[in-house]
């Protein structure tokens, strides 16, 4: 299994384990003894030593106290580790581990998945087979496969079986004839049922499997993509009725840059399971609807418009000026106080002319929010706090009687195994809190809508607060005692957008950035940059227009979701706009100039699909023939971890095999290669229009 570790600190190191013996103690004091006497000996030996192990391991280096290839170099940051562990886990054929960090309370490892479009895992099923011919008394080995890396400019294979060295740490000194690691990796190619997806098979070192494969097989795959679509390559979750809880601003306040995370998060979440199959996908926003506040909010109303006919979202304004109007004078006038106080009283009694003031300010919040989800392309269902109000007493009576719930200081309280602190589910004062609406929605989610996995979306900060929900559940027989059983819950927590300074984004006068404010002013500079360029002159202003916003609000987008989702980021309008490097405008680019190329062949492209063939004779033409394949994997890898940057990661890799390896050294029009060259980027285009759909990006076809 992966290390533990923590949000902030380094992977322990076992120094310790090489030193479970005295046998082992002796050879560490030899060796110290050695280096001191004769160092230059100790040195050329440890570099005879490292050229070996480089030659030997060929696609991976293997961590010797786990299963599982490491990094060669850790970074520094606990965010930073999990990208890295995330990249690097052992394939089961029916399961995929994700790594484990106290930063998330509930993991979505052990999700079963079908992913028969998976290379790795057709290769996995191969080596299946051939592990229970090799080791027949071994029914509990798994095939350990997965992608070579380039080391040190070489790259040994395509894929690797790397099981050899577990199953002789587990055989050796009994009679099986093997003598070592080599001789079972030989014996598990001799042992491989025979396949046209396979070219070659090698060992190298002790005992890795590298895996060749055909690159007919590779064309041949990607031409039944062409022909059959991209969706056929999608996955399939064992779950038919999932929710993604996320944005959730509060109403009566301004969508500001902090809800950017949430939101462009889950609404990714939301696509990547939707991709999935799962069969209902429900995009639920958790609106803050109901509280305190809003008596303080309805007397200043009343005040401001004593004829409730001339409430409009005109007439008050900027929702934000007005909030901080009403809280002055809630926190200066006690009269005032006392109103919004009997305020609050009189709408949670149902009386009609407050009911009617709260929705008034309901209907102009959603209107400042529906601004934003217009911009950023995302699909929600409202469903606030109000509406779990009146399911609160009933789901608190299901716990008092289950003996959850105790009286600890004039409050109605729950204690879960691990938590120094209680679930408060009643205040002192008999009112209820963010815990009782909780409690109640997720009883309305699992016994009313029949969900069978809930991802929330929020900051990282909020992680204790659903750990202990979840517990109270489990606790109570709600959820299942196995985290991973379903029906489920995850948390999904992301990190704080920073700016240049360092500290939470703001504008130069501390005020939170608005983010409708945001998203134009990141369409403002696009459309300036358009406007530069000298192709300009022939477009219509509403090619100018949706051009400027396909580029601006997908740059922003990508700017957050390229980052692992732990870990806080800056917001810099120049870096994310930059059409260089790993931004948003760079794979924009990289694709409108796929479309430019195949407008140029003057081929209709249809027909190219219908009646040509993809031959892969250039080492470029297999290498983005390879990594296109590799999508179905990379997806599930993401999906199952929850990690829209992996998906970010594998686009950019296809932007950059595109446009420096395939595009620099692969001439496509007027070529005698040019229909399977057009094929091939027919093909890139697909995947990374699927790519960009998942990301929430709307792709550009021409600059």
């Amino acid at each position: 299994m992966f290390c533990q570790f923590s949000g902030g600190g380094p992977l322990p190191i076992f120094r310790d384990r090489r030193a479970h013996s005295a046998q082992k103690r002796l050879k560490l004091l030899q060796w110290s003894r050695l280096e001191r006497v004769q160092p230059q000996r100790t040195r050329r030996i440890r570099r005879r030593r490292r050229r070996k192990k480089m030659l030997g391991l060929g696609c991976l280096n293997l961590n010797r106290f786990s299963h599982f290839p490491s990094s060669p170099s850790l970074p520094p940051s606990g965010s930073d580790l999990l990208k890295v562990a995330s990249r690097r886990f052992a394939l089961s054929v029916t399961k995929t581990q994700s790594p484990v960090t106290k930063t998330q309370s509930t993991s979505t490892a052990a999700i079963e998945i079908d992913n028969p479009a998976s290379v790795r895992k057709q290769l996995a099923n191969l080596f299946d087979v051939s592990l229970r011919a090799t080791v027949p008394d071994e029914p509990d080995a798994v095939p350990l496969v997965d992608a070579c890396a380039v080391k040190g400019g070489v790259k040994f294979g395509d894929y690797q079986c790397n099981n050899a060295m577990g199953i002789w740490s587990k055989i050796k000194g009994k009679q099986t004839g093997f003598r070592g690691p080599p001789a079972i990796g030989q014996a598990i190619i001799n042992n491989l049922p025979p396949s046209e997806m396979i070219d070659s098979c090698s060992v190298a070192g002790p005992g890795f499997v590298n895996v060749v494969l055909s690159k007919k097989w590779i064309a041949q795959s990607l031409q039944r993509m062409l022909a059959d679509g991209i969706d056929k390559w999608a996955p399939r979750l064992p779950v038919k009725r999932a929710m993604v809880d996320f944005s959730s601003p509060n109403i009566a306040k301004e969508m500001h840059v902090g809800h950017l995370r949430s939101t462009i998060i889950g609404d990714t979440l939301a696509r990547m399971l939707e991709f999935s199959r799962v069969e209902c996908i429900i995009r639920r926003n958790h609106v803050g609807d109901w509280g305190t506040q809003f008596g303080m909010l309805i007397a200043y109303l009343f005040e401001m418009f004593p004829n409730p006919e001339d409430v409009s979202e005109a007439a008050i304004g900027d929702l934000q000026t007005f909030y901080k109007a009403s809280k002055v004078r809630f926190d200066s006038d006690p009269e005032f106080k006392l109103r919004a106080q009997q305020a609050v009283i009189q709408l949670q009694s149902g009386e009609a002319k407050y009911r009617q003031a709260w929705q008034q300010i309901c209907d102009v919040s959603r209107a400042e929010f529906d601004r934003v989800y217009q911009r950023l392309g995302v699909r929600l269902e409202e469903m606030g706090e109000s509406f779990y109000n009146p399911y609160i007493p009933g789901v608190l009576e299901k716990l008092d009687n289950l003996g959850l719930i105790e009286d600890s200081d004039g409050a109605r309280v729950i204690f879960v195994e691990g938590v120094n602190i209680p679930l408060i589910a009643v205040k002192r004062d008999g009112g209820y809190n963010y815990f009782s609406t909780d409690l109640a929605s997720l009883w309305y989610r699992l016994n009313e809508e029949k969900l069978e996995w809930i991802v929330y979306v929020t900051d990282i900060g909020q992680q204790q607060h659903f750990d202990m929900l979840f517990k109270a559940f489990r606790r109570a027989g709600w959820l299942p005692r196995d985290e991973t059983a379903f029906p489920k819950c995850t948390h999904i927590g992301f990190g704080l957008v920073l700016g240049e300074d360092g500290k939470r984004f703001r504008s130069r006068s501390s005020e939170v950035v608005r983010l409708v404010d945001l998203l134009d002013e990141a369409k403002r500079r696009c459309k300036t940059a358009i406007l530069e360029r000298d192709t300009a002159k022939d477009w219509s202003e509403e090619e100018i227009e949706k051009t400027s916003e396909a580029i601006g609000y997908g740059a922003v987008k990508y700017a957050d979701l390229k980052i692992n989702r732990l870990t806080n980021y800056t917001f810099n309008f120049d870096q994310m706009l930059n059409d260089k490097g790993n931004t948003a405008v760079y794979l924009l680019y990289a694709h409108a100039r796929i479309c430019s190329i195949i407008r140029k062949s003057g081929k209709d492209i249809e027909e190219v699909k219908r009646n040509g063939k993809i031959v892969l004779d250039h080492e470029d033409e297999r290498a983005l023939g390879l990594h296109l394949l590799q999508f179905p994997e990379v997806f599930e890898e993401a999906c199952t971890n929850l990690l829209p940057n992996l998906l970010c990661e594998y686009l950019y890799n296809l932007a950059e095999i595109f446009t420096k390896k395939f595009y620099s050294n692969c001439q496509v029009v007027g070529s005698p290669e040019e229909t399977s060259r057009l094929l091939l980027c027919e093909a890139t285009a697909i995947v990374m229009r699927k790519c960009f759909f998942l990301l929430g990006i709307v792709p550009v076809y021409k600059l």
